[in-house]
């Protein structure tokens, strides 16, 4: 079905085998093992792989399968083999991209065929160009297919883990005693239920490095819990990932004195959303996930996971390099907010790039977005204010200008809303603003209504903004409607603004750009074709040939093959 090749780890049996007899998939296989790479890493790192020359078959279609060995895949996590299948997986799409390795859609798309072509479609959806499993659900797909390999007695159900032992204590202070008594006799007893918790002491002093509770004895000196005998209580603290892996279920029962939680942190549920440093979010995530699954197991909690969505925030660089208040290089705003405002550093930041990558930070970038805010965006508004009141537009009186700038808008509305709650793409959302305003800026609306569609347009800016730029949103929403932002809800899109009733086509010509037409948008072929046939710049392309084939496509162009 979808699988188009096999990767396989360099330490794999198979290329170990493959570079016995050829000396480059060896020396590939050196220089891999060489660059020693962390597994949150290598996601971002360019795709490298050599074909090995051997082929499997695939066991359910009996298709060859080519076998290449390939940097990406781990020999520590499952078998070190990935059955790759570029259609519905980014990272196999770009290595089959990087080595014209075949890319096959058997997931439906929502975006069609053609965004194969720029990027794996990894939307969970019906299987297609799958056999007999055509038509069915991830889920049921899912089940389907492990059931037939099963039978045929060549596969089965299995969970890899991830996790790896945790080391929780520290030698510090300033932590979560560890709930230990060392004892002897008995060896380490758990402190009893009732005298929990352990409070650390405050009576410390400070001296060197290490702990000072190590030499704190009228602390750590205490009975065993089992003899009653001499015993000492454990020094070490827990990490601080211990405590940091269960704050959002606290936050939401704080006040529960007789227990961790209460019925409260299963009334709020799950986190909707964690956003996290790139650095912070992978450990801290990882964490919180095995420490939620202990209160469950606990019955302190009732959901399987802490937080239902995450992002993971790039890093901000410098010359290449990370920033950070470690190396000192982290920088103050403050010059920046005095001189250009707390909108404008906001603005620049957000539009530098998508925030799941890191970007290399330049303070000319907000001195452009200062710039935009105060002679582009506050300018305008101004002006349109000062030309006096306006009443509701009519959609009937409306001239093709007024429905222009409304598609534009609604398009950047709707763009908008998805951007913020689905995609997390806060950069586009601030290209769609400016976009949006280039129109407003080349609107030349004649109707009595137009007037009424510029202001519903520059309520979408600000609107759009808002989140962005709240201070100068809040002023400018304000003048535009006497109401504040603050109580303000998201305006709706109007589909019908979305119609087009006009469209410009592209018509080729053996497959080179000719001519482009502005027409209705619901025009056939015919009648297409009858009006490339009265183009009379055209006519000396068909002169004296003959019409060997037509491609249409609705909306978009029309090609003449001749010859």
């Amino acid at each position: 079905m979808g699988v188009t090749y096999l990767a396989v780890a360099p330490q794999h049996p198979i290329a170990l085998a493959a570079a016995a007899s050829n000396p480059a998939i060896e020396a590939f296989i050196q220089d891999a093992q060489r660059v020693k790479v962390a597994e949150a890493d290598m996601a971002k790192m360019e795709k490298l792989g050599v074909d090995s020359g051997y082929v499997a078959t695939h066991p359910l279609t009996g298709e060859s399968v080519p076998i290449w060995v390939a940097n990406f895949v781990l020999m520590e996590y499952g078998s070190g083999a990935v059955m790759s299948v570029p259609g519905h997986d980014q990272r196999d799409w770009e290595f089959a991209k990087k080595y014209d390795l075949p890319i096959k859609q058997v997931i439906k798309s929502a975006l069609g065929d053609a965004s194969i072509l720029d990027q794996a479609v990894t939307e969970k959806n019906e299987l297609i160009d799958s056999g007999e499993f055509n038509g069915l659900g991830f889920d049921a797909a899912f089940a389907a297919i492990t059931t037939a390999l099963e039978a045929k007695g060549l596969g089965a159900r299995r969970v890899n883990f991830r996790l790896r032992d945790w080391g929780v204590s520290r030698q510090r202070y300033w932590g979560c005693p560890i709930p230990f008594i060392h004892c002897e006799q008995c060896g380490p007893v758990p402190v009893p239920e009732q005298d929990l918790p352990v409070v650390l002491p405050t009576n410390i002093q400070f001296q060197g490095v290490g702990s000072p509770l190590k030499t704190l004895s009228e602390w750590s000196s205490v009975p065993c819990p089992t003899c009653g005998g001499p015993g000492e209580r454990e020094t070490d603290t827990f990490d601080t990932f211990m405590e940091s892996s269960w704050y959002y279920a606290r936050f939401m029962s704080s006040d529960a004195n007789t227990a961790m939680l209460d019925d409260r942190a299963n009334y709020w549920g799950q986190v909707d959303h964690y956003v996290g440093g790139e650095e912070h979010a992978i450990l801290h995530l990882l964490y919180a996930r095995f420490y939620h699954k202990v209160m469950r197991d606990q019955g302190l909690v009732q959901t399987n996971e802490p937080f239902k969505n995450l992002l993971a925030l790039g890093m901000v660089l410098k010359d290449g390099t990370k920033m950070s208040k470690s190396a000192g290089d982290a920088g103050d705003p403050q010059h920046l907010l005095d001189q250009f405002g707390a909108d404008a550093v906001r603005m620049a930041m957000m539009f530098a790039a998508p925030p799941e990558q890191s970007f290399e930070w330049s303070e000319n970038g907000v001195e452009s977005a200062y710039k935009w805010l105060r002679t582009r965006l506050w300018t305008t508004v101004q002006n349109h204010i000062a030309e006096g009141p306006m009443s509701a537009f009519d959609r009937n009186r409306l001239d093709d200008a007024d429905k222009g700038l409304r598609r534009a808008t609604h398009e950047t509305l709707s763009k908008a809303f998805d951007d913020y709650g689905r995609r997390l793409a806060f950069n586009t959302v601030v290209a769609a603003a400016m976009t949006l305003m280039n129109h407003i800026n080349k609107f030349d609306g004649r109707s009595s209504e137009s007037r009424a569609v510029l202001s519903e347009a520059l309520k979408a800016v600000v609107l759009v903004l808002s989140p962005i730029t709240p201070h100068i949103s809040t002023a400018l929403w304000r003048l535009l409607t006497g109401e504040e932002l603050s109580r303000a809800q998201w305006m709706a899109t109007d589909s019908s603004a979305l119609v087009k009733t006009s469209i410009e086509l592209v018509v080729q010509i053996n497959g080179k750009l000719r001519a482009k037409l502005d027409v209705a948008a619901d025009i056939d072929e015919p009648s297409l074709r009858q009006r490339v046939a009265e183009l009379p710049n055209l006519s000396q392309y068909f002169e004296g040939k003959q019409i060997r084939k037509v491609i249409y496509v609705p909306q978009k162009l029309i090609n003449f093959v001749v010859n």
